[in-house]
């Protein structure tokens, strides 16, 4: 399961660099522009999607949640955004290269921020939600990227696979 995990970071780094690098060649007004997805836009997309990485990981290490609400624009300026979330990245990557099978099966806990129950799992199910949630939300913005600019790049795990 680790290098499984280890594929899944790096994976998730490689589609987000193609999701951002498409939404770059958008104007601020089609990126921030009403799609009527969950979070807005892909502008509350990406927000969303960075902040629910930054409360996971703080999880994992430990920490208490970062005192936000799931639509919390973290970043408002694109040119803020996607340098932060290249940085997100990297970290995930170093986090889950760093694990090793025994971590992956223990327990841990932590209070959800929807309804603030207390969960407890383990690291390798909450690291498989994590990833997965990834691919929900790029997958939102895929489309609202079809829809905006008439194209979207490939994200599949598969295109990455092929190019490793």
């Amino acid at each position: 399961m680790q290098a499984h995990f280890e594929m899944m970071a790096a994976y998730n780094a490689w589609a987000n660099g193609r999701l951002y690098d498409a939404v770059a060649e958008l104007s601020d007004e089609a990126y921030r522009q009403d799609c009527q997805v969950t979070f807005v836009s892909l502008h509350g997309t990406l927000n969303h999607m960075f902040v629910a990485d930054v409360i996971w990981m703080a999880r994992f290490r430990g920490q208490p949640n970062p005192p936000w609400k799931l639509d919390h624009i973290a970043h408002d300026s694109w040119a803020e955004l996607r340098p932060r979330r290249l940085s997100l990245d990297r970290d995930i990557m170093g986090f889950t290269g760093a694990l090793d099978a025994a971590q992956l099966e223990c327990e841990f806990t932590y209070r959800t921020m929807a309804d603030n129950k207390t969960i407890t799992q383990t690291l390798g199910l909450a690291l498989a939600h994590f990833f997965n949630h990834q691919t929900h939300h790029r997958g939102q913005c895929h489309a609202m990227l079809t829809r905006l600019a008439g194209w979207a790049p490939a994200l599949d795990l598969a295109y990455f696979q092929r190019e490793g």
